[in-house]
């Protein structure tokens, strides 16, 4: 009997030890990046947690007055922000890394900054780059992202992201959908912007973002649509972000 006993704790411990490696195995890993550090501002977090549809998203974070009026980038993908893809061409029979323009790619952020490229349109190049301490390379999955605004933050403002994934089509954003609009098939269900308002007066420990539109499906103008009905799969490509003013 002693014996029995002794194999049912033995391997009650065994089973409590495997379902607490299989929790350890699904818990979501961070990488942490820091950009802007050289600054004398405000330190920003945004915490960004993947959900089941995100597959290397381009990124843009940015600041904004309360009235959502561009300030500043936080932060951008270094594609984007550099103009320079690592796929850009296929020569030889491989990938090769160039420049090229994707003005569907984060047009709300592109349009927002305001600042026309030497082929007019609104996106960053090789010539006319965003400064180094606030583009880097997209994180692969989940991360911790540390940041500082250029000036310290007195009043209210809004935090801002938008995300774009390529090819990820759905009923209603369809690869035929505009068969001679080049730039929507590099984009597929447009990218989305999220926001959250922050008043350094009225500090809250955390505060999550929310997707308040997306942007126009070719990045041909800067508008906002604020109807998602349409998004579906897009809207799971990050499963919470959250802000935090330090």
């Amino acid at each position: 009997m002693k014996t029995i006993i002794k194999n049912g704790i033995v391997l009650a411990v065994l089973m409590i030890q495997m379902a607490s490696g299989v929790a350890q195995k699904k818990k979501e890993v961070f990488s942490e990046e820091n950009y802007g550090i050289s600054t004398t501002g405000t330190p920003v977090t945004i915490r960004f947690e993947k959900g089941k549809e995100h597959n290397h998203p381009l990124f843009a974070i940015w600041l904004a007055d309360e009235k959502g009026n561009y300030l500043q980038t936080l932060f951008v993908s270094e594609s984007i922000g550099k103009g320079v893809f690592k796929r850009a061409t296929r020569k030889n029979g491989k990938w090769m890394e160039g420049e090229i323009q994707r003005p569907a790619a984060l047009p709300y952020w592109t349009h927002q900054r305001n600042v026309i490229n030497e082929f007019g349109n609104y996106n960053p190049t090789k010539k006319h780059p965003v400064v180094d301490g606030y583009t880097g390379a997209t994180p692969m999955a989940s991360f911790i992202l540390h940041t500082r605004t250029g000036r310290p933050l007195k009043g209210k403002y809004k935090i801002m992201l938008e995300l774009n994934q390529c090819w990820d089509w759905n009923e209603y954003w369809t690869n035929d959908k505009y068969p001679t609009d080049v730039e929507y098939k590099t984009s597929s269900q447009p990218a989305l912007v999220y926001e959250v308002d922050i008043d350094t007066n009225h500090f809250k420990p955390q505060y999550d973002m929310k997707p308040i539109g997306h942007s126009h499906y070719s990045g041909a103008d800067g508008s906002l649509d604020t109807d998602l009905s349409t998004i579906t799969t897009a809207l799971k490509i990050a499963k919470k972000i959250t802000v935090t003013i330090n």
